[in-house]
């Protein structure tokens, strides 16, 4: 199993980008994804989480009307649309791949059974 993370990169304060994460070597349809951050001396959180169906979805409250998570079943690929780009959204942000989970389990890094390597966003002022 492969999840590739892209789109990461310098902007602005104020700005926007867009994450995509490409899984392989799995039934992309029967897995919840999800996408997580860590920044420099700080744990890893949950960002914004996208149920199999892709008719649900949940996002940090930090994050609250600004990311918006999506998949697209047919292209085995999750995004990350992050808007209002702040100097503490500056992470590494990982997407995590997980078969069983429901509402209560989504925002736990433990509950997922695979992890992209990661794609840094760094937000300058």
């Amino acid at each position: 199993v492969q999840l590739q993370a892209s789109g990461g990169g310098l902007v602005q304060a104020g700005g926007s980008r867009r994450l995509s994460c490409a899984a392989s070597g799995l039934t992309f349809r029967t897995y919840s994804m999800a996408w997580f951050r860590q920044a420099t001396g700080k744990e890893r959180e949950f960002v914004a989480g996208i149920f199999r169906n892709g008719g649900t979805t949940t996002v940090a409250d930090y994050v609250k009307g600004r990311f918006t998570v999506s998949r697209d079943n047919a292209r085995s690929t999750v995004h990350l649309e992050m808007n209002a780009l702040n100097i503490e959204d500056t992470a590494v942000y990982y997407c995590a791949a997980g078969r069983s989970l429901i509402m209560s389990t989504m925002r736990r890094a433990n509950a997922y059974d695979y992890w992209g390597q990661g794609t840094l966003v760094t937000v300058s002022s």
